[in-house]
């Protein structure tokens, strides 16, 4: 079963690069996918969720750092040990284009997909009109990976999942100590 699974994910790699490829997204994807060019936008972030948006951007600034402090290290520290599954940019694969620096040498599951879709969930929970745009860019991210040829296409749908899950798991703890509080007559948890 295990090579069914690696032969579907050394076939969709092959054809996503052999259908996918075109100069816009030679140039667009490296950049997405570089993690330096998300520091301003990250700063912006925090500055926006801890300094400027009232307490309902406190509390989704506090959920979404455990979700991430979660979800990358349980995806670098355990899983990718655990699995201990070769990057396809390690493996020289015939018609994978490299776009990028080979990375470290673990690809399951992808830390770049795990961490945007924490990020997504968490942020559509608290601010719901921009949950397409959040889910899209989550998407985008993912799928930059796959096409710089650093990760596998399991590898981006694992951690979409886990980074899905984790978040899930931290807004539904943030849910009881809402009720919790709330049943106490605190109502610094009413953020709307």
């Amino acid at each position: 079963m295990l090579d069914f699974f690696q032969s579907l994910d050394m076939n969709l790699i092959r054809w996503i690069h052999q259908y996918f490829s075109n100069t816009l997204f030679d140039i667009f994807m490296p950049f997405i996918t570089n993690k330096n060019n998300w520091k301003l936008p990250i700063i912006a972030l925090i500055s926006l969720l801890g300094f400027f948006s009232g307490p309902k951007g406190k509390i989704a600034l506090v959920i979404l750092i455990i979700s991430l402090s979660f979800t990358d290290a349980i995806c670098a520290q355990i899983l990718k040990p655990l699995f201990e599954r070769i990057r396809p940019s390690h493996l020289n694969l015939e018609g994978v284009n490299l776009l990028t620096s080979k990375g470290g040498k673990w690809s399951m599951p992808s830390n770049h997909a795990a961490n945007m879709f924490s990020l997504a969930v968490v942020l559509s929970y608290f601010y719901k009109k921009y949950k397409a745009f959040l889910i899209t860019l989550a998407i985008l991210i993912s799928f930059s990976r796959i096409y710089v040829g650093v990760h596998f296409p399991g590898d981006v749908i694992a951690g979409g999942f886990i980074g899905f899950f984790i978040s899930s798991s931290m807004l539904t703890i943030w849910g009881k100590v809402t009720l919790h509080e709330i049943k106490k007559g605190r109502n610094w948890v009413l953020i709307e």
